[in-house]
């Protein structure tokens, strides 16, 4: 009985760990957003922005894959 438990929180915590893959998407959608209104406003200054948009890109997603990885941990370590 108790392995059950102990087994079935290692789900529950491996699925409220995956919630931060939702927060790097939510932050990768307002980056690129944000990015082609301002490119949209001032054509010219899109270009010297670029590399701040792929920073913020890694970022985002860097964060989506820690999420990923700590589930993953949680899931199949022991």
């Amino acid at each position: 009985m108790e392995g059950n438990i102990t087994e079935g929180l290692r789900y529950v915590g491996a699925g409220l760990a995956t919630l931060g893959m939702i927060g790097a998407a939510i932050g990768v959608g307002n980056i690129f957003g944000s990015f082609l209104d301002a490119a949209m406003r001032n054509p010219s200054a899109a270009p010297q922005q670029s590399g701040n948009l792929f920073l913020g890109m890694a970022l985002a997603e860097a964060l989506g894959l820690f999420a990923f990885v700590i589930s993953m941990l949680i899931l199949f370590a022991a």
